[in-house]
C-alpha cells in the first residue's frame, strides 16, 4: 500500500536527527533495555513490516520488535549506542521515523496524502496506449504513452521494488516491478501501462480506506477539547490549553460544553452525557462529590470541578492507549494469516519461475507464452488482500466496542468471545447495585439494642465492604456514634475483627460465626428466615457469643435480568459465584434467572470453581468488580471488569473492561465477537478464492496481467470494505 510519507524525505540519518529535536534527543540518549516507540510514516502493511524486520535483524542489540501497522508504529528495545544505526537502516530502505513519548498518542499521525494529478495522467496515457494499439497506430506512440503511464503512476512502486530486491525481499512492490518490466520487454506495452495504473489506483484507494479505520480510533481523542476554563490565583477564570492544567486546579464547564479533564465536582449540579466514555444512553446526574470524565458533555447547569488527573492520564487517554495497545497485539487468525503469507509468496514465485523455464521444454509452449504466464503468476503471488483483511477487521471491531463503552484489550479476546459457553458472575456490584441497605435488626439475649448498634457501627465504619458501609450509614444516620477500634483487621470472605474497650469483637457472616462457635438452633432459624427473603445476615460477635443480627438487602439491577436473558438466547449458560451465604445467593440467582447460584465462596474457591467449569465446558468468562474476584478473573478465559470508568487497575488488568455497570454490554460483546469471526472468514475466503480462480485461469491461458491486478487489488478493496462494516456494529 503506497503512501507518500509526510515527514521530510531525502535527508540522511545525521540530518534526520537535526530535523527533529525529539529525534535528536532520542538518538543519543536512549537507554539500553528501555522500550522506544517510533512512528514510521511509510509503513502501512506487512510489505514494509517484513522489509524492516529483515533490515533491523542485522543490527546487534535490537530486540523485542512490535509492529502496529494500523498506527504505523514500531516499538523496540534499541541497542546501547542509541537510535543512530536504526535510523540509518530505515533511511536505507526509504523510510523515515520519529520517536513518540510514552504519553503522546499515536493518533496524531498524519493521514495518507497523495498528489492526484500524476495518477490521473497515468490513467489517461494508459487508456490512450490501449486505444492507439487497438486502432493500429504507430507502435512507437504506444511505447511512449506506456512509458509515461508507468513513470507517472509507478515511479514510487519501482523505487520501493528496487529497495526490496536489493535487500532480497519479495514484497508486492518487487513482484509488481518485475511483472511490469517483463511485460515491457516482451512487447505488452499497453498492458504493462494499465497494470501499473490499476495497481497505483487501487493502492491509493486502499490506503484511504485504511485511514478510515485509523480515523475511527482517532475520533476518541477528538472528544476531549483542547482548552479548559481554569481559575487562576487571583480568582479569575481564563482559558488555557488542557495539556497545561495541573491536578487540584479548579475548572469550570458551562452547559453544552465538553469536559476537558477528569475531576470531582465541587460546585453546582447538572446532568452529563457520559455515552462517549461509558456508553450509557441516559445522562447522569452530577452533584458535589461525583466524578466527571474528559470527553463527556455537560447538558444542563454550570459545574466547577477539581482536576483529579492530568490530560495525558485521564480515563479517555487511558482508553486510547489501551485500544492502541490492543491493535498492536495479533489475534490468532492474524497470526495464522501472517504465517501462511510467508510461505505462499515464495511458493508462487518459485512456481512462476518453473512455468517460465519448463513450459517450453516440457509442453512445447513458446518461450513468450511461458514468460507471460509467469508474469501473471507474479501478480497473483501478492498476498496483500489476505494479510490486510485481518487487522482491518480487528481494529474496526475494537473501535466499535470502544465507542459503546466496551474496552477490549486485544484482538485475541475479541476473537475468543464467540467461544464462551459459560459465564460466571459475582453478585454484589455486578448483578446488584452494590448499595445494600439495612432492613432488619435482631438483638440477642443479654445485649441492649443501643449497645449492640454502637459496637456494630464501630467495626462497620472501618470497613469498605458494601454491606458494612450500608450498615454503618444506616446506624450513623440514626445518631449512633462509633467507638475507637484497635487491632482492626479484615478477614477475607468472612468479615472484620477488632478490639473495642479492650474486648475482641467481630462483624461478619455465618461462616465466621461457625468458626467462632457462636451458632445456636434459635439463631439458625433467624438466619434462615432472613436468607429466604434474599437478605444478607451480618452477625456481631463477642468471642463465641452472638450479640446481634442485622439484615441487609441489595437490589437487583433491571439490566441484569435482561442481560441474563440475552446470554441465554446466545446459548451461554450462567453461574453466580458469591461470598454471600448460599441461600441468599440462590434467592438472587432465581430472581435474576441465572442457571446456578453458589454462595459462601472464598476467593480461592471462586478460582477453583472457574477451573472446574473450564475442565468441563472449555471457555469460561468471569465478571466481577472487586479485589476478591481478581484470582477468578485472572483464571477465566476472558475476565470482564465492571464499572471501569475512572479505575486505573480495571482498565490495565481486565481482558475486557465495561466502562459502566451495565451487564447488557457482555451479550453485545459476544455478538460483536461472532460477527467479527464471520467477517474474518468471509475475507479469508474471498482473498484465497480469488487467488485460486486466477491461478486456474493462468494455467489454462485465459488470465491476463491487467485482469490479475484488477482482481488482486479488487480483492484487497473488498476485504477492507467488508472489515470496515464492523464500525457500524451497535
Amino acid at each position: 500500500m503506497a503512501t507518500t510519507p509526510t515527514t521530510p524525505q531525502g535527508c540522511g540519518c545525521s540530518q534526520s536527527s537535526r530535523c527533529d529535536p525529539a529525534l535528536q534527543a532520542a538518538t543519543g540518549s536512549s537507554d539500553a533495555g528501555e522500550a522506544l516507540t517510533l512512528h514510521i510514516a511509510g509503513m502501512d502493511c506487512p510489505t514494509e513490516e517484513a522489509l524492516i524486520r529483515s533490515k533491523l535483524a542485522g543490527i546487534p542489540g535490537v530486540v523485542n520488535l512490535s509492529f502496529n501497522l494500523m498506527q504505523r508504529t514500531l516499538t523496540l528495545t534499541p541497542p546501547p549506542g542509541g537510535l543512530t544505526p536504526i535510523l540509518q537502516a530505515l533511511t536505507d530502505i526509504g523510510l523515515t521515523a520519529s520517536p513518540l513519548t510514552q504519553d503522546q498518542p499515536t493518533q496524531g499521525a498524519s493521514e495518507t496524502q497523495e498528489l492526484w494529478w500524476p495518477l490521473v495522467l497515468s490513467g489517461v496515457t494508459a487508456v490512450a496506449a490501449e486505444a492507439v494499439e487497438w486502432l493500429g497506430g504507430n507502435s512507437w506512440w504506444v511505447l511512449a504513452l506506456a512509458l509515461v503511464a508507468i513513470g507517472t503512476g509507478g515511479l514510487s512502486t519501482y523505487k520501493k521494488g528496487w529497495v526490496a530486491l536489493r535487500h532480497r525481499n519479495l514484497n508486492m512492490n518487487a513482484l509488481m516491478s518485475i511483472a511490469v518490466t517483463g511485460a515491457l520487454l516482451i512487447g505488452h506495452w499497453p498492458e504493462a501501462a494499465m497494470v501499473m495504473f490499476l495497481f497505483a489506483l487501487a493502492e491509493l484507494i486502499e490506503a484511504k480506506s485504511l485511514d478510515r479505520a485509523r480515523h475511527a480510533i482517532r475520533q476518541l481523542m477528538d472528544m476531549a477539547p483542547e482548552t479548559a476554563t481554569v481559575q487562576g490565583p487571583d480568582g479569575g477564570w481564563r482559558e488555557v490549553p488542557a495539556q497545561t492544567v495541573q491536578i487540584d486546579q479548579r475548572v469550570r464547564i458551562r452547559p453544552g460544553e465538553r469536559v476537558a479533564l477528569d475531576g470531582v465536582v465541587i460546585e453546582g449540579r447538572s446532568t452529563i452525557n457520559q455515552a462517549p466514555i461509558t456508553g450509557e444512553s441516559v445522562p447522569v446526574d452530577k452533584q458535589p462529590g461525583d466524578p466527571v470524565f474528559a470527553g463527556t458533555i455537560n447538558a444542563a447547569g454550570e459545574l466547577v470541578f477539581r482536576v483529579s488527573a492530568e490530560a495525558t492520564h485521564s480515563t479517555l487517554a487511558r482508553i486510547i492507549h489501551a485500544v492502541e495497545a490492543a491493535q498492536g497485539s495479533r489475534a490468532p487468525t492474524q497470526r495464522f494469516v501472517d504465517q501462511f503469507a510467508r510461505v505462499y509468496t515464495p511458493a508462487v514465485f518459485a512456481v512462476a519461475l518453473l512455468v517460465a523455464l519448463l513450459s517450453p521444454l516440457l509442453w512445447a509452449a513458446s518461450w513468450y507464452d511461458g514468460i507471460y504466464k509467469s508474469l501473471v503468476l507474479l501478480v497473483i503471488a501478492c498476498p496483500c488482500a489476505l494479510v490486510i483483511s485481518t487487522p482491518v477487521s480487528i481494529v474496526s471491531g475494537l473501535a466499535a466496542a470502544a465507542r459503546h463503552g466496551i474496552l477490549i484489550k486485544g484482538g485475541a479476546y475479541l476473537e475468543a468471545g464467540r467461544h464462551l459457553r459459560w459465564l460466571a458472575l459475582d453478585k454484589t456490584g455486578t448483578l446488584t447495585h452494590g448499595k445494600p441497605a439495612e432492613t432488619d435488626f435482631l438483638p440477642q439475649p443479654g445485649w441492649t439494642a443501643d449497645q449492640a448498634r454502637q459496637l456494630a457501627v464501630s467495626l462497620a465504619s472501618r470497613s469498605d465492604h458494601p454491606v458494612s458501609r450500608a450498615l454503618a450509614q444506616a446506624e450513623m444516620s440514626a445518631g449512633i456514634i462509633p467507638l475507637p477500634v484497635t487491632d482492626f483487621r479484615a478477614l477475607p470472605g468472612k468479615g472484620v475483627q477488632g478490639q473495642i474497650d479492650g474486648r475482641s469483637f467481630a462483624l461478619g457472616n455465618q461462616r465466621l460465626a461457625d468458626e467462632l462457635g457462636g451458632m445456636t438452633d434459635a439463631l439458625k432459624e433467624q438466619l434462615v428466615a432472613l436468607e429466604q427473603q434474599g437478605k444478607t445476615a451480618v452477625l456481631l460477635l463477642n468471642g463465641d457469643t452472638v450479640a446481634a443480627v442485622f439484615g441487609v438487602a441489595d437490589t437487583v439491577k433491571e439490566s441484569s435480568r435482561q442481560a441474563i436473558n440475552d446470554l441465554h438466547a446466545l446459548g451461554v449458560r450462567t453461574v453466580m459465584l458469591s461470598g454471600d451465604n448460599p441461600i441468599t445467593a440462590q434467592a438472587i440467582a432465581r430472581e435474576v434467572g441465572i442457571d446456578e447460584g453458589r454462595g459462601g465462596l472464598l476467593p480461592e474457591e471462586k478460582l477453583q470453581a472457574i477451573k472446574t467449569l473450564q475442565e468441563a465446558h472449555g471457555a469460561v468468562g468471569m465478571v466481577g468488580d472487586g479485589i476478591n474476584d481478581a484470582p477468578a478473573l485472572a483464571q477465566a478465559s476472558i475476565g470482564f471488569a465492571m464499572g471501569a470508568a475512572g479505575t486505573d487497575t480495571a482498565i490495565e488488568t481486565a481482558d475486557v473492561a465495561l466502562m459502566d455497570d451495565d451487564l447488557r454490554k457482555i451479550p453485545g460483546f459476544i455478538r460483536l465477537s461472532r460477527r467479527t469471526a464471520a467477517i474474518l472468514k468471509q475475507n479469508i475466503t474471498l482473498a484465497l478464492g480469488i487467488k485460486a480462480v486466477f491461478l486456474v485461469l493462468t494455467f489454462t491461458g485465459q488470465a491476463t496481467m491487467w485482469m490479475a491486478v484488477f482482481a488482486d487489488m479488487g480483492a484487497s478493496l473488498l476485504v477492507v470494505g467488508n472489515g470496515l462494516r464492523l464500525l457500524r456494529h451497535p
